[in-house]
């Protein structure tokens, strides 16, 4: 594993001799990873490959869903059941069971249009604590390769609440150039949302009623390197990892980066996993990385 140090504190949280392991490859190009919890294993979207697939230490990979309509973001709700963003529909869906085999048998939109009008291409996803669904919106499923190309009908890219007690979306954020990962700190006080256009992470502080205020720029992410701000996660110590150029940029609290661990592809989102948590799995270009960290990561249900 390669790493470049900008904070001595960055060996406190990367061990410079930890392996970084390559558990799965031979994809398009991955994205959207997540674990579960309870039953040890890993999904994740191949966009371009246009499926989900599922991985465990012990069985290896397995096709989950296909066609995904090019998955992107996956997480879980309070009840264990997946969220996917898909790009080609342009739809937050849910799984509500899951067979025996591990492979999906019932799926439900819970978002696709606003005031009217067809959603962009959700992004990325995360539940927070009251089941309450935040998802990005940007215009990325909606070009090739990454998509299907087709006009744009809201005129902005947004930040969205669901809500499943009134089955319904807020707008919550109109004004990035490209609205991408996205993560709660560990009180769920804050929101932070990267913009890959503009290469930042911004902060948002969260009302009671899921509303955001007071927006602004956190940490930017700059570097040598493939990639741009991305997916990203918060430990349970509050240190952020975000996706960005060369790897996987970490920081504290206050938004310094402390370094960077440097990824053989272009990186694109991460989640936290084992059974310690203290795992991170890695989603980059054709394949899918592990890598064991010092401070554990959030559980998602």
């Amino acid at each position: 594993m390669r790493t470049e140090v900008r904070d001595r504190r960055f060996n406190d949280i990367i061990d410079q001799d930890a392996a970084l392991e390559r558990v799965a490859t031979g994809f398009d190009f991955t994205e959207g990873p997540v674990w579960h919890p309870y039953e040890r294993f890993l999904i994740f979207s191949d966009i371009v490959g246009n499926r989900l697939y599922r991985w465990s230490p012990r069985d290896g990979v397995s096709v989950f869903r296909d066609p995904s309509h090019m998955a992107n973001g996956n997480t879980y709700d309070r009840q264990g059941r997946l969220l996917t963003c898909e790009h080609a529909t342009s739809r937050v869906t849910r799984t509500g069971r899951r067979s025996h085999s591990g492979h999906d048998s019932s799926v439900e939109v819970l978002a696709s249009h606003y005031n009217g009008k067809e959603l962009n291409s959700p992004n990325d996803v995360v539940v927070r604590s009251d089941g309450a669904v935040f998802f990005t919106d940007p215009n990325s499923g909606r070009q090739p390769r990454f998509g299907v190309p087709r006009e744009q009908e809201l005129p902005f890219q947004g930040v969205y609440r669901w809500d499943p007690d009134v089955d319904a979306i807020t707008l919550l954020v109109d004004d990035f150039a490209k609205p991408n990962g996205l993560c709660f700190s560990p009180d769920e006080e804050r929101l932070f949302v990267s913009d890959t256009e503009r290469f930042h992470i911004r902060v948002f502080d969260v009302e009671a009623d899921g509303t955001l205020v007071e927006g602004r720029v956190w940490a930017e992410v700059s570097g040598e390197g493939v990639g741009v701000p991305d997916g990203m996660k918060v430990d349970q110590e509050g240190t952020l990892y975000c996706c960005g150029p060369g790897g996987i940029h970490v920081f504290d609290a206050a938004g310094g980066c402390m370094g960077v661990i440097r990824m053989p592809e272009h990186t694109t989102n991460l989640a936290w996993g084992d059974d310690d948590l203290h795992s991170l799995y890695v989603t980059a270009a054709t394949s899918v990385y592990r890598l064991r960290v010092s401070v554990p990561g959030q559980k998602v249900f």
